[in-house]
């Protein structure tokens, strides 16, 4: 069974995937793979730098900070890059799912709906948390500005949208108990 899990930037779904890893479930992580084939995929770093010049890959590596700049400002230029990237990287989670072992795989991904690959999917989680310890979350673990951080947040679907998708709802409020949401989800998914 393959199992989605998602949450807006700061949600803490990277933390909750964590504890199912704890127990022993393999996770995805298709955010830092499509880190790693932004630098490796020949087919990405061609497309990149057609789009946007020599300048994204300077020594041959990915210049992630020309690039957010030229596209978390435009929308057309984000779900160019978007489109460029997630096909590829759908594509190696679906081979990654394939090849373990357990009664089930997450996939953790910022744009899990947002990519539309929920659709190969059986479940999805949705990591909710609310705003203000968002934005607080991401200013801390990233030294960004809260102006910031709320760019990032408006180029992703709201949490009302995404929980019109969800299967599943993991509170992540600091206050909600986190073990018992994650145990009876591992124990449905175990059935």
């Amino acid at each position: 069974m393959k199992i989605g899990i998602t949450g807006g930037i700061g949600s803490g779904k990277t933390f909750i995937c964590k504890l199912f890893k704890a127990m022993a479930v393999p996770v995805y992580n298709a955010d830092e793979e499509a880190k790693k084939l932004m630098n490796s995929d020949i087919r990405i770093k061609e497309r990149l730098i057609a789009e946007f010049g020599a300048e994204t890959y300077p020594d041959g590596k990915l210049d992630r900070a020309f690039l957010a700049q030229r596209i978390f400002s435009e929308r057309a230029k984000l779900e160019l890059v978007n489109g460029i990237i997630h096909p590829i990287v759908i594509q190696e989670a679906k081979e990654w799912a394939e090849q373990q072992k357990s009664r089930y795989t997450l996939k953790e991904a910022a744009l899990l709906f947002e990519s539309g690959s929920y659709k190969d999917l059986d479940y999805t989680i949705l990591v909710t948390a609310p705003l203000h310890i968002r934005v607080k979350r991401v200013m801390e673990r990233d030294g960004v500005t809260e102006e910031q951080v709320m760019e990032r947040i408006n180029t992703q679907l709201t949490d009302e949208e995404k929980l019109k998708l969800a299967d599943f709802v993991i509170i992540n409020d600091g206050t909600t108990p986190l073990l018992p949401q994650v145990w009876n989800l591992h124990q449905k998914f175990l059935k």
